[in-house]
């Protein structure tokens, strides 16, 4: 058994998020510029094969789980195929995956039967008008078939990922929140992030989480939640008395979580990046290529991750949008 991964400041890592392409079919407000961005060459991307490999090497060290990531990951073709290298990598004891809900509710099943386990859906309005104005393209979309899609896969669990922004969404919080009473999903309200070349959103737009949870404690009263089915994530959750599904906080902005921080993520093209908001990377692509071990630079990494991010000053390691690292 490897033995378990530790950070620079004693933090147990065991957890990566893996981009699959920088490209999406939404354009996001918070996440993406409406005109897009300069996409990789291909032949800059990581092949499937290459994950794997990475993978591999990084199971050995102590990773253990995995989220497929993008840009939105099931515009890459045949995702199936790289979920079934992952499922088959010895120590890696749980495959994730993060979309925005709108091809993978055909591909559910396929993911599912080559080694899917759980998977969270973007989901910033419930109202058809809205989810167009938010995405910023004409698209015809309900995330409430989108998760159950994963429901009628097997998959679990399915949360439901709720960016609040200010005077755009945050009159729907009740409404998402009681989607908890009839469905065994678990709805996440996260604080909005200002980053890169989108700051047209800023601070007056982040709903911050204690407000949150009183908007839906008007609902009905609340309970504290701690239940296995919360994996790896840094959430706070509560429960309505006799819920189905449970509700949750990610606090970015007001309460701040990289004490507890368990995870790495590597971008499209390999870049290891060992915070979110931090300006330090180091490719694991080029190594590979070199035919190379990537154990060796990824440990080394790892006594850099920083202590904490500063995106509470604005500054976000050089990321020009979300969408390039996958949240």
């Amino acid at each position: 058994m490897a033995p378990e991964l530790r950070d620079g400041f004693g933090r147990r890592i065991s957890y990566i998020r893996v981009s699959v392409t920088d490209k999406c079919n939404f354009r996001c407000l918070y996440c993406m510029p409406q005109e897009g961005l300069q996409w990789l060459p291909r032949s800059e991307l990581l092949t499937y094969e290459e994950i794997a490999a990475i993978l591999g090497e990084l199971a050995q060290l102590g990773i253990r789980s995995v989220r497929l990531t993008g840009g939105e990951p099931t515009i890459r073709p045949q995702l199936e195929t790289l979920i079934g290298f992952i499922a088959r990598i010895d120590g890696i004891e749980d495959i994730a995956l993060s979309t925005n809900g709108l091809l993978f509710i055909d591909r559910a099943k396929p993911y599912a039967a080559a080694g899917l386990r759980r998977v969270n859906i973007s989901a910033d309005s419930l109202r058809s008008e809205r989810i167009r104005a938010i995405a910023r393209r004409e698209i015809h979309f309900d995330p409430i078939a989108a998760a159950r899609a994963a429901e009628r896969a097997g998959l679990s669990p399915i949360k439901i990922n709720v960016v609040v922004m200010r005077g755009i969404n945050d009159d729907e919080i009740a409404d998402f929140a009681r989607l908890t009473l009839d469905h065994s999903w678990h709805v996440r309200f996260i604080e909005l992030m200002p980053v890169g070349d989108l700051r047209d959103l800023t601070w007056e737009h982040v709903v911050p989480s204690d407000e949150v949870l009183e908007r839906v404690a008007a609902v009905a009263p609340l309970l504290p939640d701690i239940g296995p089915s919360h994996g790896n994530g840094p959430a706070r959750y509560h429960r309505f008395a006799g819920a189905p599904g449970s509700i949750g906080v990610i606090t970015p902005m007001t309460h701040t979580y990289c004490d507890s921080c368990n995870r790495v993520r590597l971008t499209a093209d390999g870049r290891l990046r060992t915070c979110l908001f931090g300006s330090h990377e180091v490719s694991l692509r080029d190594p590979l290529r070199r035919g190379e071990r990537v154990g060796p630079v990824f440990l080394s990494a790892l006594e850099s991750k920083p202590r904490a991010h500063e995106l509470l000053e604005l500054r976000t390691g050089g990321l020009l949008a979300l969408s390039q690292v996958g949240g």
